[in-house]
């Protein structure tokens, strides 16, 4: 059996599990769903939903795209997905990303979803990367490549949730870093995260990819504070 094709089957394998772990429900009431959002919730979360697209001339990476803004119960949702043990709503909050036409067309101009990684210590104490469910479930269904063993997060940080604009560039710095650079060589990476905040984490990562001289980066988070 060749490399790829053994990668797929254990690809394949993997979103079985992911499948049986997190069963189809509607991530902001719980109720059994099988597109992960229910019509009344839908009908709900779209008088939050904005999709916004922005350039960044001043950054590592080239355009920012997200959601919704991170406010209220929209802001709510997200710190329950990622503090409160509810990774099962990665697949509601992709399904916003990919129920939205023009959203899907920008994401399909890149070739490489990689999700923004945690440390070792955190993804044992969390239990998952909430990135990287988000990032691979958005891969799988526009059938992009996924990569999250290129960048990587050596550095336990303090949270930058709990930092000020000047703390958290500081805090970031030299926090990720790059293996198997040649991966991303020539390619159009678009970097996924949840919340987007003044950019310091995104813009360290975007740093780091840079150094494989990919020919774009891109950043797409679920929300914008």
């Amino acid at each position: 059996m060749g490399e790829f094709s053994l990668k797929k089957k254990v690809n394949k394998i993997l979103d079985f599990l992911l499948d049986l772990l997190y069963p189809n429900v509607c991530g902001f009431c719980g109720k059994i769903n099988q597109n992960s959002l229910c019509e009344k919730c839908e009908e709900e979360i779209n008088k939050k939903l904005i999709y916004k697209i922005e350039e960044k001339k001043d950054m590592f990476f080239e355009e920012h795209i997200y959601l919704a803004n991170y406010e209220g119960k929209f802001r709510e949702d997200i710190l329950s997905y990622k503090f409160f043990d509810k990774s099962y709503m990665y697949k509601t909050f992709a399904k916003l990303a990919l129920k939205n036409e023009k959203i899907c067309e920008v994401i399909k101009t890149y070739n490489t979803i990689i999700p923004v990684p945690i440390s070792k210590k955190r993804l044992a104490k969390r239990g998952y990367n909430q990135s990287s469910l988000i990032a691979k479930e958005i891969a799988k269904n526009l059938k992009l490549n996924y990569n999250d063993n290129c960048l990587i997060k050596t550095k336990d940080i303090i949270e930058q949730n709990k930092l000020n604009k000047e703390e958290r560039l500081k805090n970031i710095v030299g926090a990720y870093k790059l293996l198997n650079e040649e991966k991303l060589y020539n390619k159009k990476l678009l970097l996924i995260d949840d919340i987007y905040t003044t950019g310091s984490t995104v813009n360290e990562c975007s740093k780091t990819l840079a150094k494989a001289k990919p020919l774009k980066i891109g950043v797409l988070t679920i929300a914008k504070d």
